[in-house]
């Protein structure tokens, strides 16, 4: 079936719900739905709506619109056959067309993130899907569309039993869905449109088939409940429009006939601006391309068990993590000018702050978050002097330098996982050989893929580059609280001498055979030689502790090894570990994960080390590849988490990534390419 389209579409709200699918509409995927909301924003993610079924019938000819997959060699309906076009800008629209007929389609999530004065509760956020089917023909026809739902974890499937039902309420011109399932009641939601009868039915659709799944060594069966039919006649320019809704209990009792009256709303109209606009211009001045800001947009969402924004990794399968969204914060927010945002999340990271470890995976109510990193401290106060450096707002700074005195006392007086600053040459080390805690995570079996335990390069570049901050803040405060002088001058010459111990010990990981740095130094003094791009990453951040010559010799080994198209291999090809091909099962997956799989994100480290270092030499890196990738690949308009480390180099991983939007919004250059 290479004929169909594996291209992507997504639509966000601003709460962690979304809707995607394929090109072709062909469902591939247990994430692709038209709603998959967030009960709990932005966690509980589940499918209510899978799709509509479509046919169009003009003088008893009848043309069936979808497309489905039952097996690698059967696809029915044969749908895409008729799809002439699909276009991303301003919202997904496909266009299906024969001699005599054309039927547009348009979806649309309208954006509900809430003001920051709302205090709502979880049933009360709006989380909706808009269809809008636009009908242009000669004669007279008659659509039909049969809703096919589901109520389930948006990481699993639907299987049909005889315990799981669905009850439905019909009236007027809208109907409740709620799943039953013995003492199990499933989530209410509600379908509205503005023309058309719906009969009631009910009965299964079983086992649809999801290639991708397969291809991950996942389940990639579904069963699916076809609740009933909407017939609609279409005259020569008509259009109906469909609302699919979150709806809670209360909502049974309180509807009314004629409620949708005459101001229901329209796919065609521009959908809601989720956050405050963006400036015309990026912090550098030049034009920030639109497609890329959109893109930006759709990974900041509500938290409702924090009252405040939170960046999703990526989707279709990843929740908020805490390094994840402080990488991502300089491209998503800084670059972009939205300052409260930033100051947002940096505040609520550091409320979050406990043992001097900022939160790898925020909590939902009632649940205590999660201290799996040694770097999520060092990014938020790296990324809280660059949020500084931007917006000079000392003020922020007096709230939390408290924050950054807790993650300094605890890194010296030790923490979770062994996390402490080794006396005898002021590095940040860490000793738990059994977990990974940088973001090189993957764990099988309890065995970290890639152990890193000890000091790894870029934890004690970030350690030295937040001593530096330590020693600008300090003499910032001084100005400002005269009572505390003594004591603030006392601790910048302290800052001072401690980032000139850990800047003279970053020479032990220099590797003058490779000319290049070590990877990390294990508890007991071993060096580790692989080429991994942490080096880069190291050389990259605000405050560099590497002298130049070493520097421009690293980046020439990264340029000659790691450097790819899509940004920096995690392990160069000569390893005997390298793994090219990101494929198989999920223990085949996550051994390639970081031996040699290509990350995205990383290009933002490699372009700004090498301006840096080599700022009177043309950047190595021809974005060209990257643009075609972000406009035509994978999921239009956005950027994959990570690619194979060997040529071609195809997208792999979430097909849309923060932090690897984030970067590439951050380093763009003037001329985009990118339509405006």
């Amino acid at each position: 079936m290479e004929s169909l389209d594996r291209r992507e579409w997504l639509l966000t709200n601003g709460l962690g719900s979304f809707a995607c699918g394929t090109v072709c509409d062909a469902r591939t995927r247990t994430y692709h739905g038209w709603l998959i909301a967030a009960l709990n924003p932005p966690s509980e993610r589940t499918l209510l709506l899978s799709h509509l079924e479509a046919t169009l019938e003009i003088r008893g000819k009848t043309w069936e619109l979808s497309t489905n997959f039952w097996s690698d060699s059967k696809v029915a309906p044969l749908g895409y056959r008729l799809l002439r076009s699909f276009s991303i800008e301003p919202i997904p629209t496909w266009v299906w067309r024969e001699e005599n007929w054309q039927l547009t389609r348009q979806i649309v999530m309208p954006n509900g993130f809430p003001k920051v004065e709302e205090e709502l509760l979880p049933n009360q956020f709006e989380q909706r899907t808009l269809i809008e089917y636009v009908y242009q023909g000669k004669e007279t026809a008659t659509l039909r569309l049969k809703p096919l739902i589901a109520d389930r974890n948006f990481h699993h499937q639907q299987t049909a039993t005889a315990e799981l039902k669905f009850s439905q309420k019909l009236n007027g011109n809208r109907v409740l869905f709620q799943a039953i399932n013995q003492d199990w009641q499933g989530t209410p939601w509600q379908l509205t449109w503005s023309k058309g009868d719906y009969q009631i039915a009910g009965y299964w659709y079983w086992n649809y088939y999801y290639p991708e799944e397969k291809l991950r060594g996942l389940g990639d069966r579904e069963d699916l409940w076809s609740p009933g039919e909407l017939t609609v006649t279409l005259q020569p320019g008509d259009r109906i429009t469909l609302e699919a809704k979150l709806g809670w209990k209360q909502d049974m009792g309180r509807w009314g006939d004629g409620e949708m009256g005459g101001n229901y709303p329209t796919t065609s109209s521009t959908p809601p601006t989720p956050l405050p606009p963006h400036p015309p211009t990026s912090s550098s001045g030049s034009p920030i391309p639109n497609q890329l800001l959109r893109a930006a947009d759709q990974f900041i969402v509500y938290r409702h068990s924090i009252s405040g924004p939170t960046v999703i990794a990526g989707y279709p399968w990843f929740n908020d993590w805490g390094r994840d969204t402080l990488i991502a914060l300089p491209g998503l927010a800084l670059t972009t000018g939205r300052f409260e945002i930033a100051k947002g999340l940096l505040k609520t990271f550091g409320s979050y702050c406990k043992y001097g470890l900022i939160p790898n995976t925020f909590p939902d109510q009632g649940n205590e978050p999660f201290y799996n990193s040694i770097d999520a401290s060092l990014w938020w106060i790296e990324t809280l002097g660059l949020y500084l450096e931007a917006t000079e707002d000392w003020d922020f700074l007096v709230t939390q330098y408290p924050v950054f005195r807790q993650i300094y006392k605890a890194f010296y007086a030790g923490t979770l996982f062994n996390i402490h600053i080794d006396a005898t040459d002021g590095l940040l080390t860490w000793d738990a050989p059994n977990v990974a805690i940088t973001w090189m995570d993957v764990v099988i079996s309890g065995k970290p893929i890639t152990p890193r335990y000890g000091k790894p390069v870029e934890i004690n570049a970030l350690w030295y580059s937040a001593l530096c901050w330590a020693i600008k803040w300090a003499e910032k405060l001084a100005t400002i609280q005269p009572d505390n002088v003594e004591k603030l001058h006392s601790r910048r010459d302290r800052y001072f001498q401690q980032a000139e111990q850990v800047k003279e010990s970053l020479q032990k990981y220099w590797n003058p055979h490779q000319q290049y740095f070590y990877d990390t130094i294990s508890p007991d003094d071993q060096p580790d030689p692989k080429i991994r791009p942490n080096a880069v990453l190291a050389l990259s951040l605000h405050h560099c502790g590497f002298p130049p010559e070493q520097a421009r010799q690293v980046l020439q080994i990264a340029k000659d090894k790691l450097l790819t198209p899509y940004g920096l291999r995690s392990l160069a090809p000569d390893d005997p570990d390298y793994i090219g091909s990101y494929t198989g099962d999920s223990i085949h997956r996550d051994s390639a994960y970081h031996q040699g799989t290509v990350w995205s994100w990383l290009i933002g480290c490699f372009i700004n080390a090498w301006q840096r270092f080599y700022d009177t030499e043309p950047l190595p890196f021809d974005w060209q590849p990257m643009l075609e990738h972000f406009q035509n690949q994978a999921c239009i308009c956005s950027i994959s988490e990570i690619f194979d480390g060997d040529p071609p180099h195809t997208p792999q991983g979430a097909f849309a990534q923060a932090w690897s939007v984030a970067e590439i919004l951050r380093y763009f250059p003037k001329r985009s390419g990118i339509g405006d």
